[in-house]
């Protein structure tokens, strides 16, 4: 399917661009392209000229405690990027678009509404052949004022999925299939997070995440196929309230931006302290 036809289709097309239409946007003073990559060496191996970089685990959650960063702290992140409240920004990253997606809805907790994904991420901007570089832009501070964060409009806690669990609401755990029947505690090739049992929250139904994208070029879905995997497929109701999660809340972010922006659910959560959290909360129950 061509990609502007593939795009358009979706709930939300404003929120996902084209390779192509970056490449001819590179130069616009308006856009700041930045790059959050589980791989905190690839952005200094080479990145798309003009971008900068977030770092996921330093830059936006805070340091002494499991929680996100403040207002204030995430004002001063943007400035010192020279990202203005009014910069339409773009996010990519590797493992396609896993935390480029957790950082667009971070990006969302503090109102910043001109916030969009590449679609195919580094993988396809790469597999392109398309320019990368090693030099950093050079970037006027700015005075970034960000909005008070928002944890209820797109973040639930686990009471919430405790509630929405018992009755039998909407709760799409994005784990892989080996982590949601408990037979492993963490991703395959991955540390053990601190989870002490396995398994899944009662009444979640299971979609790993990366079945949202073409593994081949890392791009989204189309809608049509989209719509198989989760209103077909999982009978979720677009209307009905739904809830994400997976570990620590990075995969899910991915499924967040997925039912929210590309089919237009429209009251989507994600659980962020997930699976490291339920799997260790005393009196919380779990199914195999």
């Amino acid at each position: 399917m061509n990609t502007a036809l593939k795009i358009s289709e979706y709930a939300c097309p404003d929120v996902v661009v084209s390779t192509d239409w970056l490449s001819q946007n590179l130069n616009n003073p308006k856009i700041r392209i930045i790059e959050s990559n589980e791989d905190q060496l690839l952005y200094s191996s080479g990145h798309i000229p003009g971008a900068i970089e977030i770092d996921w685990a330093k830059d936006l959650n805070d340091q002494f405690s499991r929680d996100y960063i403040q207002s204030d702290a995430f004002s001063s992140l943007l400035s010192r990027l020279g990202v203005s409240n009014d910069s339409t920004v773009i996010l990519y990253g590797d493992k396609n678009n896993w935390w480029a997606c957790y950082t667009f809805w971070v990006f969302k907790l503090f109102g910043h509404e001109d916030v969009r994904i590449l679609d195919g991420g580094r993988l396809k901007w790469v597999s392109e052949g398309r320019e990368i570089t090693k030099e950093k832009p050079k970037l006027s501070e700015t005075k970034y004022v960000a909005k008070i964060r928002d944890d209820k409009t797109y973040r639930a806690f686990r009471d919430e999925v405790l509630l929405v669990s018992k009755n039998r609401g909407q709760l799409v755990d994005v784990r892989s299939p080996e982590e949601f029947s408990g037979e492993r505690l963490h991703m395959e090739g991955y540390p053990n997070e601190g989870a002490l049992r396995g398994g899944h929250v009662p009444n979640a139904k299971s979609m790993p995440w990366a079945r949202a994208v073409d593994t081949k070029t890392g791009c989204f879905l189309p809608a049509s196929e989209l719509k198989a995997l989760y209103v077909e497929g999982l009978e979720l109701d677009p209307k009905k309230p739904t809830i994400a999660y997976c570990r620590i809340g990075e995969r899910s972010s991915h499924t967040w931006f997925v039912l929210h922006y590309l089919l237009g659910f429209e009251d989507v959560k994600n659980y962020d302290g997930s699976w490291t959290e339920w799997g260790n909360s005393v009196g919380y129950p779990i199914e195999r």
